[in-house]
């Protein structure tokens, strides 16, 4: 899969990332709540490292920005 997502992009969804599980480990979201927005920090994070959004493919988005030359 090539990479779709730029380095801010990645960086957001790392903190966002870092936040939701603070949030769960303080035990200030709790409950099915916590465990859905834990599992989708866990799918922000592994996006972020890959560096390839599958969401973004259907819409052709790309934050990307590959310089060749």
């Amino acid at each position: 899969m090539n990479k779709n997502m730029g380095n801010a992009d990645r960086i957001i969804r790392i903190l966002i990332a870092a936040v939701i599980a603070i949030l769960f480990f303080t035990e200030t979201v709790t409950g099915i709540l916590g465990i859905v927005l834990l599992v989708m920090a866990g799918v922000f994070l592994l996006v972020s490292l890959i560096g390839a959004c599958p969401l973004y493919l259907p819409f052709g988005i790309r934050t990307f920005n590959s310089k060749k030359g």
